[in-house]
Formats: structure tokens, sequence, C-alpha cells
């Protein structure tokens, strides 16, 4: 029996979410289909984060059990990614297989996550672009990107977060978590904001960067922050942002050689 870790990248905008659903295209769903195909039997994987739909992932991962085949664990990951291709013309598909090995036997994708980063996309122009439209938020007015980075600041550390919390996800034993960094940089008409923390809330980064692009657009004060963390109430929070600007970016499994940054 071989424990298979895999590194996804995946475009999120044409699933219904990581997560197996029964009649729904779905990121998990459409690699065991690809597994069944490669290996000729049913394999059920296990991913460390259930990204929602149109969310986009640089660094998914996930693992299953393998028992006895044929195949070599480095031959893996390119007949799945191979197998994962729709348009053979253009040879790329929605999802790619970056990596593929054999873990310990007490590996898990989902429980030996130590934290995660994810960042999230914004593009702050007058005009829209259509083309765009599946990969960034699209904000027409002008952010105060200073505003939302003392905003920021208020969150890193140690906090219950129940207040960026929404409702319909898998219910937590607490709602504290730790956000190890939170920084917000730009580049021309583009906004990234990134985030490393231990683990994460059901929306927290979509409610987390509701609120500050909220405090970007001059709609409530940088200083609420601490406030509104302490209410613990959803409602006190901002709106939460659209799935098509964020990204998984990495899963660590290791502590990280530096938190910050």
């Amino acid at each position: 029996m071989r424990n298979i870790f895999l590194k996804i990248a995946y475009d999120g905008t044409g699933f219904h979410g990581w997560q197996r659903l029964p009649g729904k295209r779905t990121v998990c769903g459409t690699v065991e289909e690809a597994l069944a195909r490669v290996l000729g039997r049913e394999v059920k994987i296990d991913g460390c984060s259930r990204t929602d739909a149109g969310v986009h992932a640089l660094g998914q991962t996930a693992s299953f059990l393998l028992e006895n085949h044929g195949i070599p664990t480095e031959r893996i990951q390119k007949a799945l990614t191979d197998c994962l291709i729709t348009q053979k013309r253009e040879h790329v598909g929605e999802i790619e297989i970056l990596e593929a090995k054999e873990m310990p036997e007490g590996f898990h994708a989902r429980y030996s996550a130590k934290g995660k980063q994810y960042l999230y996309k914004i593009r702050n122009a007058e005009s829209p672009d259509i083309f765009k439209r599946t990969r960034y938020y699209q904000i027409a007015q002008p952010l105060d990107l200073d505003a939302m980075r003392r905003a920021a600041a208020q969150i890193t550390g140690t906090h219950d977060f129940a207040c960026f919390q929404t409702a319909g996800g898998t219910p937590r034993e607490t709602t504290v978590r730790t956000v190890w960094a939170l920084e917000i940089l730009q580049d021309g008409e583009y906004v990234t904001i990134s985030i490393k923390g231990d683990g994460f809330l059901y929306n927290m980064v979509r409610i987390i960067v509701g609120t500050l692009v909220e405090v970007g657009l001059g709609k409530r004060d940088a200083a609420e922050l601490s406030e509104i963390i302490a209410s613990k109430d959803r409602g006190r929070a901002g709106h939460t942002a659209p799935p098509q600007g964020l990204y998984l970016k990495e899963v660590y499994y290791d502590e990280p050689e530096t938190k910050l940054g």
C-alpha cells in the first residue's frame, strides 16, 4: 500500500468547487475519474481545502492510498495530467498535477497540514475587462490602499474570527485562528492581498477581503476592524468578496521558515 501525495493547480471557473457532489462537475470528482482511467480502479482522494465554485488553486494538495499497482509513483504526475487534458489541440486543460510523490504511512493531506497561504486578486480600474472577469474582483472606484493596510494590521495575530465566518461550512470546535501575515501589494491597476495562517474558517478570506475593500472605498473606517473582530458578529463585517479572485497558493506541512512576508 502506497500513500500518494498530489499537488494540484486548477482553474476553478468551470467547476462546482473542489468537493465531490452528486451530479455536479467538481475538481475532486474530475481527478478521481482520471485516476480511475489511469489506474484501472476507483480511488477516493482527500483534499486539503474544500475550495468553492469559481475559486482557483496554484497549490491545492490531496492524498490517497494506492494498493499494489504496476505504475511507478513518478509516472503518476504526467499520466494523470495527460488524462485530464480536455483541449487536446491546445495541449492544456483546466487541471494540472504539479507533483506526485510517496509519503509516510501516517500522512494525510488535510490533517497533516500546518497552515495555508491564499492570494486574492483585484483589478482596480475604471473600465472593466471582460476577459479578466473569471480571474479578478474588478472594482471601478479607486481604493485607498493605505487605509486597507491599516485595517489589515489589526487582523494579524491570534483572534476569535467568528465575525469572518459564513454559516453553512463544516462546524468547527473553535473559531480561533492565527493569521501569520496579511500583505496588500500593488502593481499598477492590480492589487494582490496575500494572507497566511494556521487555518481558515468557511469564507474567511473572502469576508476579510470584502471588509478591507469597504475600508478602501471609504465605506467604513480602518479603526473599526478591532471592534468588528471583538464582536464575533458576522453582521458587523463586510461583504463576501466574489470567488473568482481567490487562489489557494500554498499548503504548509512544516512550519514555514518565516511566517511573515
